[in-house]
């Protein structure tokens, strides 16, 4: 009896990580009302439907940090609520995916993921002139209106009767929009009209529903499992690292096992390895130590699961493999170096780098290379 509720036990629990793995709320019906909600705000207060009862119109769009698709929209969000404020129309945006869902290498397009910490971060340094709320821990408001896709837009009416929803427009690409679905709807509504189109389909990243945590650690598990090695590094070794004839762009950062500061911030370069190395780029490591000293630093190596190129001076020639590197470098470590693919410095750092500037310069090398 006791094995058979186990094994009871044990079904139910892969059922419901499966069915929380499948979850997907239906989309709210066009004419439903809008649901409330009570979600902190990036500003620091707490929102509720309640707080946009002036608003003749309220546009509610499910979005986040981490989705290029989003990333693309952020602007034309912003100048919605600049162009239709006075008008009466109130925007307010949601953030609606659980972070312990979201996979590092989902978060290859990005300088942030989607904690309420990095929300903040983000509507501060892109000036977000709209309520930017947070709905990662209970994703209450995300399961009462059954966004698919972020960025997802409703628009509802003066009597808070859902009017549209859909994408903002036809395409990512400013340049390629034919079709601005929500500002006409907003335009018709205005003027007391029923939307030329009242539904579209949305193309953008899948919301992260709770329920994935396991997913996610199965996924760090796979990654642990790596292997990691060690390769002596000459001076034409060296050389090659800094021009960079491939097709990458290149993060090499030279540190060593007794430089604390390079031991404090290893783990940051696992973490941008992880996150970016699907696109085109690739983190190499160099230490300094002496070869004698390859063993320690293997295996600190293998304990910081530093699964990328890892190289250690071949020699005690220090000079001469800096200066084969960088003349210009005098030596100390932490020194990091970002290189485009023809070996142009896109950042630098002697010391510790500081990780958000370190992402977005990597962020922003690879993006100026997608099409916009």
């Amino acid at each position: 009896m006791k094995l058979a509720s186990l094994l009871l036990t044990a079904n139910l629990t892969v059922l419901l990580r499966l069915c929380a793995a499948d979850f997907q709320p239906e989309t709210l019906p066009l004419g439903s009302p809008a649901p409330d909600f009570s979600l902190p705000g990036v500003d620091g207060r707490p929102y509720t439907l309640k707080d946009f009862a002036h608003a003749k119109i309220l546009v509610v769009v499910f979005t986040c940090n981490h989705c290029p698709t989003a990333q693309y929209y952020e602007e034309r969000l912003k100048q919605l609520e600049t162009d239709y404020r006075d008008k009466g129309v109130a925007l307010v945006a949601i953030m609606p995916n659980d972070p312990k869902s979201v996979r590092l290498d989902e978060l290859g397009w990005t300088d942030l993921s989607d904690s309420f910490a990095e929300m903040k971060i983000r509507a501060r340094d892109r000036h977000f002139n709209y309520p930017y709320l947070y709905d990662g821990d209970t994703e209450s408001a995300a399961r009462a209106y059954g966004p698919v896709a972020t960025p997802h837009a409703f628009v509802f009416d003066a009597g808070r009767k859902l009017r549209y929803v859909g994408a903002i427009d036809d395409s990512e690409r400013v340049q390629h929009v034919t079709q601005h679905y929500v500002r006409n709807a907003l335009e018709a509504l205005l003027a007391g009209q029923e939307p030329p189109v009242t539904k579209t389909k949305v193309v953008g990243c899948s919301v992260k529903w709770a329920g994935k945590a396991d997913s996610v650690r199965s996924y760090l598990e796979k990654l642990a499992a790596e292997p990691v090695s060690l390769t002596p590094a000459d001076a034409g070794v060296l050389k090659a690292l800094r021009e960079n004839q491939s097709d990458k762009f290149r993060l090499v950062t030279f540190w060593a096992t007794w430089c604390a500061p390079c031991v404090a911030e290893f783990q940051e370069f696992v973490t941008i390895n992880r996150m970016y190395r699907h696109r085109d780029f690739e983190v190499i490591t160099v230490s300094v130590n002496r070869p004698d000293e390859e063993k320690d630093v293997l295996a600190f190596l293998k304990k910081e699961q530093a699964s990328f190129k890892n190289f250690i001076f071949a020699s005690t020639d220090r000079e001469k493999l800096i200066n084969a590197f960088d003349p210009d470098w005098q030596g100390p470590v932490p020194y990091t170096v970002l290189l485009a693919p023809d070996g142009q410095v896109i950042y630098r750092e002697t010391g510790s780098v500081d990780p958000l500037a370190l992402k977005r310069a990597i962020v922003g090398a690879l993006n100026a290379k997608k099409p916009w």
